[in-house]
């Protein structure tokens, strides 16, 4: 439980476009929203909607007019109407601070008032709106004088300060703010996620993208945003490309131009030996030859990873019988088994076609089986198996020797890379090449462990169909 929430407050300290998405959009919301309430009243500060209508003026100077010889009557006509004005505009409580103020005046005697919480609010000047002080507010005011009689109408309400205080305290400005933003946390997550929709596009086909293929994104986005980053990822892997072929070409020039040599050595590395009588020397050339016969074999193996590493578009891959190359190779490695006291048994089922290019599976079934003979025990046995497992064509060599432990078993495909605990010499490239031309062929290479101890290599490659075109050809 505590490791779970530990992942999880991991995963949210973690930074998040989405999460700054979804907070910038939050933002933006809140500060409209705020941007709307200060205009709001600002607006109510510079031309108060209450004080423009002449109408509610000139009405209640009619009522103090017609009932100015009954005070009492006045009074309630007055009240009834200020009321109902509280009520047209939202807020029934006249000691409100947020409530505009009615003030009555019949020559130089109040006549009616709104609260008396208010303190009598005077205009330097009739009919125009005013900012005007009375006890410790602000009010904005307009006072309008009956033309025919001495009866003055003041309309106050509070300034944009008191406003502004009133609509925090009474939470007019948090409150749709706490109601709003969860119901739009989920449509602002879904509009990011769908416009977000061509960069995880981007983002799927890199990731899809195995070692080997450097070839330019497929997806071309038309957005401006993502087109410098998909073209500075086509030019990075192009960039890489070549560079890497380079590399292999420079490699394989090395490793062509190396047999010469060495051939020529062993040529006269044995020419010598055969003249001499000399024990020691004898002892030295043969140590040399086999030296010689590493280092061939070593420049062998480059020259067959470059070729296994190499995109032709004129290679095109044609149909094999899996099952008689497989027979073929077996005849060819006999004498080598046979040199090291290892037999090879061989179990095959007959019509196992694959689509491939010949020379690179003889040199992924060649490093297998050399392999197995390489470390397979005088007297031990090879055992290779081909048969047709549903739509794959199945492979598995097994044999003998001291095999791979699991945590090495990913490793030994790197090339260059052996197990530090074995004893038999070699370059480590022979399952690098067996890597490299099961993941051209569109396989799985596996290696696992034989009852025995030994090492149990299964290789899988895609059946070819029986409508192919290509020709069959079995060695």
């Amino acid at each position: 439980m505590i490791q779970a929430l530990a992942q999880r407050w991991k995963n949210w300290k973690q930074p998040s476009l989405m999460r700054r998405l979804l907070l910038a959009q939050m933002g933006v919301v809140a500060l409209l929203w705020t941007m709307a309430i200060a205009l709001l009243l600002y607006d109510s500060y510079e031309d108060p909607e209450l004080l423009k209508f002449d109408k509610i003026f000139q009405t209640v100077i009619a009522i103090a007019k017609n009932t100015a010889d009954r005070p009492d009557k006045q009074q309630e006509t007055i009240a009834a109407f200020d009321a109902a004005l509280l009520e047209t505009i939202g807020d029934g409580d006249a000691a409100s601070d947020t409530s505009p103020v009615l003030q009555v005046w019949q020559g130089d005697r109040l006549v009616y008032r709104s609260t008396a919480a208010v303190p009598v609010i005077l205009n330097s000047e009739p009919n125009r709106i005013e900012t005007v002080k009375a006890g410790n507010r602000e009010w904005r005011a307009r006072t309008l004088a009956s033309p025919d009689s001495d009866i003055r109408v003041m309309l106050a309400e509070p300034s944009v300060w008191r406003l502004t205080v009133t609509v925090m305290y009474r939470g007019y400005y948090l409150l749709p703010l706490v109601i709003s933003l969860p119901f739009l946390i989920f449509p602002a997550w879904l509009s990011v996620r769908l416009a977000l929709r061509p960069w995880r596009r981007v983002s799927q086909e890199t990731a899809e993208r195995g070692p080997a293929d450097l070839t330019p994104l497929s997806y071309t986005p038309p957005h401006k945003e993502l087109q410098p980053l998909v073209q500075s990822i086509n030019s990075l892997l192009q960039r890489v490309r070549d560079s890497t072929s380079r590399e292999r070409s420079l490699i394989a020039d090395a490793a062509h131009e190396l047999r010469t040599p060495l051939a020529a050595m062993r040529v006269n590395v044995e020419a010598l030996k055969e003249q001499s009588t000399d024990e020691r020397q004898r002892e030295l050339m043969g140590n040399l030859l086999r030296s010689n016969d590493r280092a061939a074999r070593l420049v062998g193996q480059l020259l067959q990873l470059m070729r296994s590493d190499a995109v032709s578009d004129s290679a095109l891959p044609v149909m094999l019988s899996f099952d008689a190359l497989v027979q073929d190779r077996l005849a060819m490695i006999e004498s080598l088994a046979s040199a090291r006291n290892v037999e090879l048994e061989l179990e095959c089922e007959d019509r196992v076609p694959v689509l491939g290019e010949r020379e690179s599976l003889v040199s992924m079934i060649d490093n297998l089986i050399n392999n197995a003979i390489k470390y397979s025990p005088p007297g031990g046995t090879v055992v290779v198996n081909v048969a047709r497992d549903g739509s794959q064509a199945l492979l598995t060599v097994a044999d003998q020797g001291p095999g791979i432990p699991p945590a090495l078993r990913e490793r030994v495909f790197d090339r260059f890379f052996r197990n530090p605990d074995q004893n038999q010499s070699g370059s480590g490239l022979g399952l690098a090449i067996v890597k490299s031309v099961v993941d051209r062929h569109g396989g799985e290479v596996m290696l696992g462990e034989t009852a025995s101890g030994g090492l149990l290599a299964t290789v899988r490659l895609p059946l070819a169909l029986a409508d192919s075109p290509q020709p069959m050809l079995c060695s």
